[in-house]
This record gives C-alpha cells, sequence and structure tokens, in this order.
C-alpha cells in the first residue's frame, strides 16, 4: 500500500483537538491522512512526514477548514457524518477501499464487527479486515475506532495510545451496538 500522496503537491496543517494535536493532509483531490496525536505537535508533525513524505505544512483552505471543523464538532461529542469528505485513495488496495466504505457508513455512536464489514463485501475473514484498518490513513473520517471484535472485545488500534485512544473515541460518541438503552439510561 502506498501510504503517501502521489506526485502530486500535497499540504498538511495540525490543529487541536479534545483528543490531542491532529493533523490533516491534503492535495487537489481530497483528504491523503489523518494523523491522530502523537504526545506533542513535534511528534505528531515528524509522524505526518514519515508518513506522507514531501509534505507542505500550510494554511487550509475553506473546504480544508470545513472538515477540520467536522473533525472538532465530532471530538466534541456532536454527531457528525464524514462520509462525505472527498478522500484520494490513490494507491489504496481494493480490499481497503471497500472496508473503509463500509466503515464510513457506521453512524456515529455505532458499531460493527469485523465480521459484520466482512460479511459485506463478501470477505469471510475479519482478520483481513482488521489489518485493511490497521493501515486505515483517514482515522476518524473513516471511523475505524467504531469496528470491533466479535462477543463486544474492543479489537486493535493501532493508533498512538491504542486501545485507550479507541476507548476514549467510543466513550466520546457514546457508542453502542444497538438502541437498546445502557443500565446508564435505565437510572436516569
Amino acid at each position: 500500500m502506498q501510504d503517501h500522496p502521489s506526485d502530486r503537491e500535497a499540504f498538511y496543517t495540525l490543529f487541536d483537538t479534545p483528543i490531542g494535536i491532529c493533523g490533516l493532509a491534503w492535495n487537489e483531490r481530497g483528504v491523503v491522512g489523518v494523523q491522530l496525536p502523537e504526545d506533542d505537535a513535534s511528534r505528531t508533525r515528524s509522524r505526518l512526514a514519515q508518513r506522507f513524505p514531501g509534505l507542505s505544512e500550510a494554511p487550509p483552505p475553506a473546504e480544508i477548514q470545513a472538515i477540520i471543523a467536522d473533525i472538532l464538532a465530532l471530538l466534541n461529542g456532536e454527531a457528525r457524518d464524514l462520509s462525505h469528505v472527498p478522500l484520494d485513495m490513490e494507491g489504496v488496495p481494493e480490499l481497503h477501499r471497500q472496508v473503509y466504505e463500509v466503515a464510513s457508513s457506521i453512524p456515529p455512536g455505532r458499531l460493527l464487527t469485523y465480521g459484520e464489514i466482512g460479511s459485506r463485501i463478501g470477505v469471510d475473514n475479519a482478520r483481513l479486515i482488521g489489518q485493511a484498518l490497521g493501515k486505515n490513513p483517514f482515522p476518524i473520517i473513516v471511523p475505524c475506532h467504531r469496528v470491533v471484535a466479535a462477543g463486544g472485545k474492543l479489537g486493535g488500534f493501532s493508533a498512538n495510545g491504542g486501545g485507550d485512544t479507541k476507548r476514549r473515541l467510543l466513550a466520546i460518541e457514546d457508542a453502542r451496538r444497538d438502541d437498546s438503552p445502557t443500565l446508564f439510561d435505565l437510572i436516569s
């Protein structure tokens, strides 16, 4: 898998969120990647440069500012659908594209299992689905954090902080498998 834009001129910006300083990279075709927070801004910047060689830091144009505003709203607990965000998937393998398409359809606050995604694309191998999600260059926009293992287990998460970061994202969204009330809903 190619983890950087092709020869197109590409840019990035860093922005502060409730989970830390994130990065967003884009070119004229769309978003080429999102970087979840590292330990500090310089590490987030370094990780972006490593993942997407040749990027230039730049102020985001209006359409990228709007995407960042939607990401911030989501990370502040608002249910925002980011499936409209244009993604440059040049170099992304076909299986991964299919997995990302299904993952992008998961509404905020809801979950699917690796197996359910596999069923939707005709792949009977949850591990392959997990591997594709582990290489997701668009976390948050392609909400890989909304995909869990069977039996309610958390599953993996390759971002800095691993499972703790995934739990935090799911807690922000008050994520659950269905519309049934939780114990906390019944108490109030």
